[in-house]
């Protein structure tokens, strides 16, 4: 990645500094680079001198002026130049540099973009993971796009991923499910759904009957939709597993040998708080029956013995407190809690005309993903829950889904593929020759090679901090730059040499595009 490059030539700079007198005491620390607002201040920029210059008690601009002397004592063929402007170092890419990327790309395909910043670590990312009680929801559908997308970022970055479906398949829930079929005084569960399972399922007790039908909404409901959704998980791995193995009485075992149980009022106790914990976490009631979280344990342990390095969590809001309780579990099984990833869903709610959307007829009380991928298709639904952080609430605008114009960012991007592949129709009598690159000096050419930069860096900064948002904002500036571009630059011009350097230009758009698509999910379109 050029900005990793930039980082490094301005660290070294930084080392040259504090050989000068009065500049001995400058800190280590990290360089952030950011893409700036206004052309003037070029493609990549620094305020590292401002830090620099508050703990040296000196000027900004003097600082960035010394760093930027530094650095041009040596020759890189990516730069064009560096200016300092109010104390900040701004980078300006070569036009050379731009135009060898359009060849790179177009050697890699596909794999532009890919890193190695994973080392084929592996990776367990859990998502969705609903009880088999009913239909997936909104929020199922915000955690299940948001799961699928990073894992794709994980793979691209290097990590080895493996995507898991965590099945809770005892408990109460599926008693009060049995209830629900029934109809009885303890039902909670509501809608045709259960309706259609009175009608189907048949059974003695509230156990047999919740059981046969946590497996009809598993097979019928559940993994349909997922299917629907467009994600395939390696993993469908059940709670009831882990009793048939033993592995949930094992782990209390285990926490009981190393001091972190203990009993009070009849029922049997971790020691979260010590731990980090806001309280106490019971793993035994006092008739008995294990909790949710004694067997969250023996699974979180489960994961470990897998081999996985890594453990990404997607849970609801209501969730919040798992967090530290779960990190909790994991020092106290001698792993390190740092390898566990939260990932805290936020509520999404679905506007139409001004107002919610909140009943199902399906349901009879929430709306499903179902629902909503019928109403405005997969691409539609995957686009507009990755635009807003997965922290973040979330209003889901309807009408502007439904939108069949450039309003809609979705066909702004997809419109933006089916042009690069009618151009690329119409290119089929040219006569391929050497491909002169540096005939791309059009500023609409330069700033479309400089959309192309930026997709390893997304790439990384998603692998990082997981705020997909960015990516399907990329994908509205690379095809906002692919569109100005067509309509700067005549592809198919009199001038064969420049029409020929720029039908590879679009070859390579269309191979950034494709890739952005492909990380989100969504279909790229050859015709619309």
């Amino acid at each position: 990645m050029l900005r990793e490059d930039i980082k490094k030539i301005i660290l070294k700079a930084v080392e040259e500094l504090k050989k000068q007198e009065g500049f001995q005491k400058i800190s280590d620390r990290e360089v952030a680079i950011e893409h700036p607002n206004e052309k003037m201040r070029g493609d990549y920029s620094s305020s590292i001198a401002f830090l620099i210059a508050k703990e040296l008690g000196k000027n900004p601009f003097e600082i960035a002026t010394l760093l930027k002397i530094e650095i041009e004592k040596n020759k890189f063929d990516f730069l064009d130049r560096i200016e300092v402007i109010n104390g900040f170092l701004n980078f300006f890419v070569s036009e050379r540099y731009l135009q060898k990327q359009v060849a790179e790309i177009l050697k890699q395909k596909n794999k532009f973009g890919s890193l190695k910043v994973g080392k084929n670590k592996k990776v367990n990312v859990e998502f969705i993971s609903a009880n088999p009680t009913g239909p997936l929801t909104l929020g199922n559908g915000r955690g299940g796009f948001g799961g699928d997308v990073l894992s794709n970022i994980l793979k691209k970055a290097g990590y080895k991923v493996c995507r898991e479906y965590y099945i809770n398949d005892t408990g109460n829930q599926i008693k009060v499910l049995g209830h629900s079929v029934l109809g009885d005084a303890e039902a909670v569960y509501k809608g045709e759904y259960i309706l259609d399972l009175k009608n189907k399922i048949k059974g003695k007790t509230p156990e047999e009957i919740g059981e046969k039908s946590s497996k009809e909404i598993l097979q019928k409901m559940i993994k349909p939709s997922v299917k629907k959704m467009g994600i395939d998980f390696d993993v469908w791995f059940s709670e009831k597993s882990l009793y048939k193995k033993k592995e949930v009485d094992k782990i209390i075992a285990e926490l009981t040998k190393k001091g972190f149980t203990y009993e009070s009022e009849g029922a049997i106790w971790f020691k979260s708080k010590e731990l980090g914990d806001d309280k106490d976490r019971v793993l035994i009631r006092t008739d008995g029956i294990k909790t949710y979280f004694a067997s969250d344990i023996a699974y979180l342990k489960n994961k470990f013995k897998r081999g996985f390095k890594q453990l990404i969590f997607f849970v609801g809001a209501d969730h919040y407190g798992y967090v530290a309780r779960l990190k909790a579990a994991a020092t106290a099984l001698g792993y390190d809690k740092e390898k566990i990833n939260m990932i805290v869903l936020q509520l999404v709610k679905l506007f139409e005309n001004g107002h919610e959307i909140r009943m199902s007829k399906r349901t009879g009380i929430y709306i499903t993903i179902d629902e909503l991928i019928d109403e405005v298709g997969v691409d539609i639904s995957r686009f507009f829950f990755l635009t807003t952080g997965l922290n973040v609430h979330m209003n889901f605008n309807l009408n502007l889904a439904k939108e069949k114009s450039e309003k809609n960012p979705v066909f702004k991007v997809q419109y933006a593929y089916t042009r690069i592949c009618s151009i690329l129709r119409k290119d089929k009598t040219l006569k391929k020759q050497k491909i002169d690159f540096s005939l791309l000096r059009e500023s609409g050419e330069l700033n479309l090679m400089r959309e192309f930069l930026k997709f390893p860096e997304v790439v990384n900064d998603c692998a990082n901090d997981y705020q997909l948002q960015r990516l399907p904002q990329y994908a509205i500036e690379l095809s906002d730059a692919f569109h100005r571009f067509y309509e700067e630059c005549e592809v198919l011009s009199c001038d064969k040499n420049l029409s020929i350097a720029r039908i590879e230009l679009v070859k390579s758009a269309k191979i950034v595009l494709k890739n952005i698509l492909d990380l989100m999910g969504i279909y790229a379109p050859e015709k619309m």
